[in-house]
């Protein structure tokens, strides 16, 4: 049930933020290629601090973090088990939490130990979830549709073949270029047809 060992490298690896195939272990919901790379969704350590204060609020098993995860990323990730269990496992090798098996499957609970260690890295937990916000919008940037990718990846392409090439004039004339397709882009059409008027 829980064996992704072939989709990570890291499975068996107790620890978190080492993700050396870059994907950090979590997986798109929309089923989408899997080799597409989005936004790193969390710092190293993030992962072990938040799962700390998940388990704090209340008692919970592995597979309940996960969900939890996902709902705060509106649905648009899910922590892989292959990044979660390994890092639970590491909190309970430190004392941080202890597990219970209940009817073959393990319930985490917060030590005091891991009551004191979220009081001093209260400010760090603060940080993780602002990080989580920025990361949503980010992941909401990414259901953009195909053809507005295409055209962004275009423009990207056109300002890497421009290098080299920036006289002061030319600068001013793509800076107008973007900074008035921005513009159009956020007023929208609705602005635009009452402009027209």
């Amino acid at each position: 049930m829980r064996d992704h060992s072939h989709d990570h490298p890291h499975h068996h690896r107790p620890h978190f933020g080492d993700h050396g195939d870059g994907r950090d272990g979590f997986e798109k919901r929309t089923g989408r290629e899997r080799g597409g790379r989005g936004p790193r969704v969390f710092a190293p350590g993030d992962l072990k601090l938040l799962l700390l204060a998940l388990i704090a609020d209340q008692p919970c098993h592995g597979y309940d973090l996960i969900r939890q995860i996902e709902g705060l990323f509106d649905g648009a990730y899910s922590p892989s088990p292959g990044v979660i269990y390994p890092t639970l496992t590491f909190l309970e090798e430190s004392e941080l939490i202890a597990g219970d098996a209940e009817g073959g499957k393990k319930r985490y609970q917060i030590t005091p130990a891991g009551q004191q260690h979220l009081i001093e890295q209260a400010v760090a937990l603060d940080g993780v979830k602002m990080r989580i916000e920025v990361s949503k919008r980010s992941l909401r940037g990414h259901d953009r549709p195909a053809e507005i990718h295409e055209a962004v990846h275009n423009l990207r392409h056109a300002l890497h073949m421009h290098h080299g090439r920036w006289s002061p004039e030319e600068i001013v004339r793509v800076r107008d270029l973007l900074n008035e397709t921005a513009k159009a882009v956020a007023d929208g059409p609705h602005n635009r047809s009452e402009k027209s008027e």
